[in-house]
Formats: structure tokens, sequence, C-alpha cells
């Protein structure tokens, strides 16, 4: 899969610089985006960024821009390549639907995920990222759609979209040390045995990366991923015990 994927972007890049034209990929997930920053890295490729929308947005697409172009003069390209499909509910279903309900929709049109970013939800609506080039084709078939039928649907510009508002819980956690089985043994509450599993199934990212060893040691800013407990980020060392452990902070 990941070689499909940069021989993809080779061919973006071998465009950009052939026709001296910024070009884009679809939408990537942040693990994804990882891998591709580090290919890009090998490569010495520099002209290029991450955007979906938002700087907090979940899932980007890549943008690559002629050598002759400083990033803040093609960053300003993406108004006219990224747009917003807004559903306006009617006010009987105001604060009734949640992401999964607009994500069940698109996906019922037979639009694979890679074609449109992150869906903002709000009591009223939602926002969803588009390509503008698959903006009409979006707007069309969601009119079509029986649970949007009373529902304004819309094409925006970019600059309408709604602020993404992450509401992050603070948690306190003890560990015995920075390692990262710790962490999950904490997250998933259960035995470090136990958290070794998790690890080893491959279940839990550091930074977006897959880490298997329970020995990896974790840093203040690192992004916890463990599937099915959810993201938490490591934001501060509290204090130490009497008995020598850790009390760190986590934004979950």
């Amino acid at each position: 899969m990941d070689e499909l994927m940069f021989s993809k972007i080779d061919d973006k890049i071998e465009f950009c610089n052939s026709k001296n034209k910024i070009t884009h990929t679809d939408f990537f997930t942040e693990p994804e985006i990882v891998k591709i920053k580090k290919y890009l890295t090998q490569k010495k490729i520099h002209n290029f960024f991450f955007f979906g929308g938002q700087p907090d947005c979940d899932r980007k697409m890549l943008f690559f821009y002629p050598q002759k172009l400083d990033y803040d003069l093609a960053f300003k390209n993406v108004n006219n390549i990224l747009k917003i499909i807004r559903i306006t509910l009617p006010n009987n279903l105001v604060s009734t639907f949640e992401h999964r309900d607009y994500l069940s929709a698109i996906m019922k049109l037979g639009i694979i995920r890679e074609k449109f970013g992150d869906i903002i939800v709000y009591p009223e609506g939602a926002d969803i990222v588009v390509q503008g080039e698959n903006s009409k084709y979006f707007k069309q078939n969601l009119e079509q759609l029986t649970r949007f039928k009373k529902s304004k649907i819309e094409i925006l510009d970019l600059n309408f979209i709604h602020e993404i508002i992450k509401n992050q819980e603070k948690i306190e956690i003890i560990v015995n040390s920075m390692r990262i089985d710790n962490f999950v043994s904490e997250i998933a509450h259960t035995s470090r045995n136990k958290a070794n599993e998790i690890l080893l199934e491959e279940r839990v990212m550091v930074n977006y990366e897959t880490i298997i060893k329970a020995s990896k040691q974790i840093n203040i800013g690192d992004l916890i991923v463990v599937r099915g407990f959810g993201k938490y980020k490591v934001t501060q060392i509290l204090r130490t015990t009497k008995s020598g452990k850790l009390v760190v902070n986590l934004l979950h």
C-alpha cells in the first residue's frame, strides 16, 4: 500500500516540476502524513505543504508548488482548490445528527473516503471539506438523500468554514517510568502484560507511528493513540511521588 501511495506522490512531483503548476493529492490521514513527510525528506523535496481546511484538521491534502513560487504565494491558491459543502438542518432536526450520520450518508453515495476531508459537526448542521472540482457532485447527490431532503445544502468558500472546537479533558495518571507500556496500561486500565499484548497487536501509535516495543520512551508533547481507547497528548510531568513514580498530565 505504501509503495502505491509513494508512486502516486512521485507522479504529482513530476507533474509539478514539468508543468510548473501547483498540484495536489487526495486527502491523507495523520499516520499517512507521517510516512509521507519521511519519504519526502529522504527525497530532499521541500516545496510542499499539507492542509485540509484548518490547521487543526485530521485529514489533509498534500500540495506541491513550483520552485519559482514561495510558500505564502502558493498557499493563497488553497482557497481556489478547497471548498466546503455546508448542510444546514431544518429546525426540527437541530442537534440530532452526529458525525457518523453525515459520514454514512456520504459513503452511501459511493464516494471513497480519500475524496473528502474533515466533517465539522455543529448543532445546526455540518461543513464537509471537499476538492472544489468535486463540490457540485457532492451537493447534487447529497440533495437526493432522504435524510437531507429538507436541509439546505450549499457550496461555500473555505473562508466560511466553521472552526473546529475540540473539547479536551485533562487526565492525571501515575506511571513507574516514561515507557510506553506504562502509559498503555493506564490508558487502557489494564495490566502491563495486557498492555504489551496491545502493543504487539499494533494498536498503539506515538505521533502517528505504530509502536510495538514496550521500552519506547515517551516525551512531553508526544501524542499517544491506543485503538479502542482514544487519543492522548502528554502535556506535563506534574510531580514525583514518594515512591518514585511519576504523576503525568494528559489531554484527551
